[in-house]
């Protein structure tokens, strides 16, 4: 079959929020482009019906409603603080609506597989279609490929199962069973609250000390509190923060949880209010890190074992663009090492969006980082000029990302992003370029959105 020939338009790859965020922003800008999706519906991982996600049924968004949303859309008033994952769900769905964007995606396609040739993409869909595009934009998410620790893929001889938390859906698995969870980020946390309410025992293995944020400080949702409160050096932020948490929690190695090794904001931030509560009514223990599993006990490093029926890995993900060979982007450990994290240093003609960690809510950034990708396309197809100038910057300009904080050691943190500096960069890069923010009111909604159309891939 020949290939349909695309040249002057963007290919986009994924109808999660990253994915709306540049339709609604290459609508605005005038920039050509197609949305393949693989599931039926638009919100990514929120939608628990999308094969793969590892959305369960207790999972809340991490960020308040206030701080991570997109720009002219603010969550409804009536959302609690911490929504639901139905609640973001139907908040994606309510947003592509409202700024009629489900056209523009073909749904139950998958990309896969790219080939980039005589400067152009070319693109496989699961249809056996082949387009042409001159631009590739990866927003597939970083939460589809688990990560599992070497002793949890040695379970010969092991009479207990092992998940990792990507098929964990709801606390009735748990029902009359002694289960482990391994790992306490957010998302291990938020488990192991689950498994010390419906679990017969539940433990908690966790490799190092952390600092644990409530989800509230003096009323306030934690990240709305530190959005108001005073601009200060990170130094000194870490040291009243680091006190006030002090204060709040007292010595959480009481509760059997080792002393953190690093201090505040070295490492993603651990929201969670429950988990001590659970810990110090004795609904859940601390463990240290785990050596092997035998037979019906799992073995930890200290030496201890306990009688365990199911452990939950919660332990990551590799941040994975299987659809696009390796060489198309530079890497650091198993994360996509873009400039801003956006373009790729390789290929001009390739971004990602979404491929970010920070300390904060990162949606209220993606509209910033889609305004950015899109005047990057502009420029390549419009200025020659901007471009040659835009370019030398990428291929120039080494940006700290840190904020002042030195990061622990781990994986997670190779490509890890102070919000605070990714939003300086981003004010710099549009100075240099000339480029006008974003302003409120900037994102006109149609008059008359039309019903959602779905579109298959012919």
């Amino acid at each position: 079959m020949d290939a349909k020939d695309h040249t002057n338009t963007a290919c986009i790859v994924g109808a999660g929020p990253g994915g709306l965020a540049l339709a609604r922003s290459f609508r605005r800008l005038g920039i050509a482009f197609d949305v393949f999706e693989r599931h039926s519906e638009v919100g990514g991982i929120w939608d628990v019906e999308n094969p793969g996600t590892p959305m369960y049924e207790s999972a809340h968004f991490i960020s308040s409603k206030t701080q991570s949303h997109f720009a002219d859309f603010p969550m409804p008033e009536h959302y609690p603080d911490y929504p639901s994952n139905r609640q973001i769900f139907d908040y994606m769905k309510s947003f592509a609506r409202t700024f009629d964007l489900y056209r523009h995606i073909t749904f139950n396609t998958e990309v896969t597989t790219t080939e980039f040739k005589d400067d152009l993409w070319h693109i496989t869909l699961s249809t056996g279609e082949t387009r042409v595009y001159r631009w590739l934009v990866c927003v597939s998410g970083t939460t589809w490929h688990p990560k599992l620790p070497a002793w949890a893929t040695k379970t010969d001889g092991f009479e207990g199962e092992v998940i990792h938390a990507n098929a964990y859906r709801r606390s009735d698995m748990f029902l009359g069973r002694k289960v482990l969870i391994i790992g306490a980020g957010n998302s291990g946390c938020d488990i192991a609250c689950d498994a010390a309410q419906a679990a017969d025992a539940a433990y908690i293995s966790v490799r190092r000390g952390y600092h644990f944020v409530p989800k509230h400080i003096f009323g306030k949702p934690a990240d709305a509190f530190a959005a108001e409160g005073p601009n200060m050096p990170m130094w000194l932020a870490q040291r009243i923060f680091g006190a006030m948490l002090r204060v709040l929690n007292g010595d959480i190695t009481r509760y059997g949880l080792p002393k953190p090794d690093h201090r505040v904001f070295e490492s993603h931030p651990i929201i969670n209010s429950q988990l001590l509560h659970y810990l110090s009514h004795g609904d859940i223990a601390a463990k240290g890190d785990v050596e092997r599993l035998e037979g019906r006990h799992v073995v930890f490093r200290d030496g201890s074992r306990e009688e365990i029926d199911l452990v939950v890995c919660a332990t990551g993900y590799e941040w994975q663009v299987p659809y696009v060979a390796r060489d198309q982007f530079s890497w650091n450990g198993d994360r996509p090492d873009n400039y801003l994290h956006m373009f790729s240093r390789v290929n001009p003609q390739l971004f990602g969006l979404g491929f970010t960690e920070t300390n904060g809510g990162i949606y209220k950034l993606f509209d910033s980082m889609a305004d950015l990708i899109g005047r990057n396309i502009l420029a390549q197809r419009d200025d020659d000029d901007a471009w040659a100038k835009l370019r030398r910057r990428i291929e120039e300009h080494v940006p700290d990302l840190s904020g002042g904080v030195r990061y622990v050691a781990s994986d997670r943190h190779a490509t890890y992003a102070n919000i605070d500096a990714l939003k300086r960069e981003y004010r710099a890069l549009r100075k240099f370029m000339g480029w006008e923010e974003l302003s409120p009111g900037c994102f006109e909604r149609p008059d008359t959105p039309r019903a959602p159309l779905r579109m298959e891939a012919a």
